[in-house]
């Protein structure tokens, strides 16, 4: 199995007791990011229906050059609440150093209330692979050729 270090940073506001994230299980490709809120928020965010909230994390990272963290939802907080990341999956980028936060929606029917320490995202440590953009007249063929949406069937 390979392995990229993370640097980790914890926000001066930050409850240290939060665990950094991990990996639930030996095999898991995503390690669990929890919430950390400010005192004294601590009680918790409700996100209402169809309503999004930034939530906070407390971390701060330095993720390697040449790789990314992707952020996903958790698929418990999608199945049981309809809880899950507005823009997933979400990256943050080697060079970034700012606060991590996790942008959540409630595509659920009633309120749901994230909880400070909660498990709300999953982080994915993955590598980059940088394009080289060329501008040509004419692209190579394929059976698939021009077919778009639904192009391919559906079973």
């Amino acid at each position: 199995m390979n392995r990229v270090e993370v640097s980790l940073m914890r926000e001066g506001w930050a409850d240290p007791t939060i665990p950094l994230p991990t990996y639930a299980t030996d095999g898991a490709a995503g390690a669990d990011i929890r919430a950390n809120f400010a005192a004294p928020d601590r009680g918790g965010l409700p996100i209402e229906p169809m309503a999004r909230a930034i939530v906070p994390t407390g971390l701060r990272m330095a993720i390697p050059e040449g790789f990314e963290m992707q952020l996903r939802p958790r698929s418990g907080l999608a199945r049981d609440h309809g809880v899950t990341l507005v823009n997933a999956p979400a990256t943050i980028d080697a060079d970034y150093r700012g606060a991590v936060a996790i942008l959540l929606i409630n595509l659920g029917q009633v309120p749901f209330v994230v909880l400070h320490g909660m498990r709300i995202a999953q982080g994915v440590i993955a590598p980059v692979v940088r394009a080289a953009f060329a501008e040509t007249d004419r692209l190579d063929g394929t059976p698939r050729g021009t077919g778009g949406f639904g192009s391919t069937g559906t079973s």
